[in-house]
């Protein structure tokens, strides 16, 4: 329960990070891959999206156009969530502000998988309520793991994974000759370890999500917002237990006697 707690409280070190790192690039790889068997696209990663919002936008289609619009704000509107609460907890001095859109996501995880099967009509935006429900909810991850980390790791989407690894490998693979010791080219092989652990926890979530999603359904979700229920629960619980103590009555002084 006390790793759990440090997981997503407010005390951050880099082992802790990297470990709640892993876990959300799993998850962010199942739900991913996995949802894209149930609706038809990927949703933890925006880019496409905007090429498709530009493409569509020059060919007229507008309707695809509205479709693109409506992922990207549901995105946006996830990681602006995360903002808020975890300024709200900042503010009201709670530990746990990281706990608090993790708890919603996993919750909001539950809803898809208890009744993704009837989220399927069309919105507004010209998409099924799931895929903006999925993109909202990447949103929301992926906020948290910039902020609780400074934007030093990515677990919706690999990119920029891929990218500082391949820096690494670079500088793993650079020939520095008879180049003085001051001046020669190092990989930082800890950088190396975490984006190649991030990058193939990423490839088995989406491998397992797939899986589940085809063989079982929606119902598949429901382990994986277990896990981040017990991943948000220990701060929230601590928080209300100090909340508890400070609404108890202070014990009066007895009255002498007479």
């Amino acid at each position: 329960m006390r790793r759990l707690r440090h997981l997503t409280g407010l005390h951050r070190t880099p082992s802790i990070n990297r470990t709640l790192g892993f876990l959300l690039a799993f998850n962010a790889g199942a739900i991913n891959a996995g949802g894209f068997l149930v609706v038809g696209m990927y949703t933890s990663h925006m880019s496409g999206f905007v090429s498709m919002l530009a493409d569509h936008l020059v060919l007229g289609n507008l309707l695809l156009v509205g479709s693109a619009c409506g992922v990207l704000l549901s995105f946006t509107c996830g990681a602006a969530v995360t903002a808020v609460l975890f300024n709200w907890a900042r503010v009201h001095h709670l530990r746990s502000g990281y706990a608090l859109p993790l708890l919603l996501e996993a919750l909001l995880m539950l809803l898809f998988g208890l009744i993704g099967g009837t989220l399927n009509h069309q919105t507004p935006f010209a998409v099924p309520v799931t895929v903006l429900l999925l993109a909202f909810i990447m949103g929301l991850q992926n906020a948290v793991v910039t902020k609780m980390s400074a934007a030093q790791i990515r677990t919706t989407h690999m990119t920029g994974v891929l990218t500082d690894l391949g820096i690494e490998l670079g500088k793993l693979l650079y020939w520095n000759g008879q180049a003085p010791p001051q001046s020669q080219v190092r990989a930082n092989r800890a950088r190396l370890r975490l984006f190649t652990t991030l990058l193939g926890l990423f490839t088995v979530g989406g491998v397992v999500g797939a899986a589940g999603f085809k063989h079982i359904g929606f119902i598949w979700v429901l382990p994986l917002a277990t896990v981040l229920l017990a991943l948000s629960l220990p701060p929230l619980l601590g928080d209300l237990r100090r909340l508890g103590r400070m609404l108890e009555p202070e014990p009066t002084a007895p009255k002498g006697l007479d």
